[in-house]
């Protein structure tokens, strides 16, 4: 059973875990109904609108790792709205970030709040992020827009939980190279799988 706060509860056969990596997954979630969807915008939407043809899952579980300078290395958050950080239409009098003619606002809402999780905005573009600078997202990541959207599209509920591995900054790609390993073993802690045979971090 995966327990998102006292409204929403669902079992956990009815639930689609998505990852980019497998790395991301490890062995934790291979029991579970899962997919590696890949990297970027285009891999995320395009495998999970697939897999939702054939799972018809009943909740959608973003997991993954994100770049931050404002959570901390090791801190899992909860996003809930969703900014494509590389579209950019400015020049044909969009706002930044607007995607023209689509009729979706900026920040696309569409994500539960998990109890106790700090709530975070995710920036998702087709590029890694190592210089985040002033901007109205948190956290950076390369899928969790697209997933998003397919989900709320396909109207089902949508849970993207992001663990923090590097700071989005000159050392990312070392950062992230040594701490998206632990990402599995975090949330499978968090979401109560197996918690007996994780190591601890």
């Amino acid at each position: 059973m995966i327990t998102i706060d006292t409204k929403h509860t669902f079992p956990i056969k009815d639930v689609l875990f998505t990852f980019a990596l497998a790395s991301e997954a490890s062995t934790i979630f291979t029991e579970y109904n899962h997919l590696i969807c890949g990297i970027g915008k285009v891999n995320a939407a395009y495998n999970l609108l697939k897999a939702i043809q054939t799972e018809k899952p009943k909740l959608i579980v973003n997991l993954g790792s994100a770049g931050s300078n404002y959570y901390k290395k090791g801190e899992i958050v909860c996003c809930t709205q969703f900014i494509q950080r590389d579209m950019d239409v400015r020049g044909l009098g969009y706002e930044q970030y607007e995607t023209p003619l689509s009729g979706l606002p900026t920040a696309l809402e569409y994500g539960l709040q998990m109890t106790g999780l700090p709530k975070a905005v995710c920036g998702t573009g087709d590029s890694f992020e190592m210089a985040q600078s002033a901007t109205p997202y948190h956290v950076v990541d390369m899928e969790a827009y697209a997933l998003a959207l397919v989900a709320m599209k396909e109207n089902i509920p949508f849970l993207s939980l992001k663990y923090i591995s590097d700071g989005a900054d000159g050392d990312a790609a070392e950062d992230w190279e040594l701490q998206v390993h632990k990402t599995a073993a975090a949330f499978g802690k968090l979401l109560k799988l197996h918690t007996e045979n994780l190591t601890t971090l």
